[in-house]
């Protein structure tokens, strides 16, 4: 991993306090994973000032804690995509966060992710909330194509001797469509937070440079604590 890329870590998963601080100050590939429209952003927002329903895990996502680390192994044995428990923020935008399962940097500094899951379902195809996780690690991270690896389970035990995988490759309209309702979801925290209009939709701001400061500084009291 270059300094570049490793000075972007923020938080690390395995110091669960400090990790979750973090992920709360910023947009997070599980916030956009269901944001799809005006609705998935007011429940976005619900979700991240602490209102509506809380998750805590049940009996899969603890499976699926538990099977991680097996899985992981698995992938850095026949892919070379080492595993990974770090937070990083996006190079432009400190306020995209991710935390991808495993990372490889080549020679050159291509970047390559991998994502793991475990589901007691047999897919014909990944589920749009993934892909969303997935183009929103690229966006953050600057990788090109990601191996998504899942493993099925029946009754929490392995179905097959070993996971499936398929390569997704980086899309930058889906990413950009992501980057635009994030931008919203942040905009949505900070009218709930103060009880004005986000600085970038006044009608008359003094400069575009002033605005888009004065946007940026108020977008990070929103998420502060």
């Amino acid at each position: 991993m270059t300094p570049e890329l490793e000075a972007r870590i923020v938080a690390d998963s395995r110091d669960r306090v400090a990790w979750l601080r973090a992920r709360a100050r910023g947009i997070t590939a599980t916030d956009v994973a269901g944001l799809t429209s005006d609705v998935s952003i007011a429940r976005a927002a619900d979700a991240k000032l602490g209102a509506g329903p809380r998750f805590a895990g049940n009996a899969y996502t603890d499976h699926g804690r538990r099977r991680e680390p097996e899985i992981a192994a698995w992938v850095a044995a026949t892919h070379g995509i080492m595993p990974s428990s770090a937070l990083f923020r996006a190079e432009a935008e400190a306020r995209h966060l991710a935390t991808p399962d495993g990372i490889m940097q080549d020679a050159v500094g291509r970047i390559t992710l991998a994502e793991i899951k475990t589901t007691n379902k047999s897919w014909r195809q990944i589920p749009r909330t993934y892909l969303r996780q997935v183009w929103w690690q690229q966006h953050v991270l600057g990788a090109e194509r990601t191996l998504f690896v899942w493993e099925e389970h029946d009754d929490f035990r392995p179905v097959h001797d070993e996971p499936h995988c398929l390569w997704i490759d980086r899309d930058d309209r889906e990413i950009a469509k992501l980057v635009g309702l994030a931008t919203r979801l942040i905009d949505e925290l900070y009218h709930r937070t103060t009880g004005r209009t986000p600085p970038s939709r006044n009608p008359e701001p003094e400069s575009r440079r002033e605005a888009l400061r004065e946007r940026d500084m108020f977008r990070a009291l929103a998420l502060a604590d």
